[in-house]
């Protein structure tokens, strides 16, 4: 279910454009606009769930596709070489922006810890 003030929502819906990389039925994967790595990729649901905090049982299957396209976009990257970093931020302390369950896939570059 779209919520009509998300802008995950209305990049799903084709109301916002964005630079896509994958897109199945459940999936979307697109260019973060304000890239932190060489390679930044967003990967989101299609269904609206607002964090990881909100996701219920009914949404483990979707997120376990949602991790499984992250794992498919990072090869046709070919970042599956040297490696690469997989976040979700988890409400305001944790850096979420827009909250809509999204995972930042960073590559390209060796990555330091701690992220921030």
């Amino acid at each position: 279910m779209a919520t009509s003030d998300c802008i995950f929502c209305k990049i799903v819906e084709g109301e916002i454009p964005s630079t896509k990389v994958y897109e199945d039925e459940h999936a979307i994967a697109f260019q973060d606009l304000y890239p932190a790595a060489p390679v930044h990729i967003l990967v989101i649901p299609k269904k609206h769930i607002a964090s990881l905090d909100a996701a219920t049982k009914e949404d483990q299957e979707r997120l376990g596709h949602l991790l499984l396209t992250v794992q498919r976009v990072a090869r046709e990257q070919g970042l599956d070489q040297k490696g690469y970093r997989v976040v979700n931020n988890m409400g305001d302390d944790g850096g979420q922006t827009v909250h809509h369950i999204h995972f930042h896939l960073l590559g390209g570059r060796s990555l330091t810890w701690p992220p921030g």
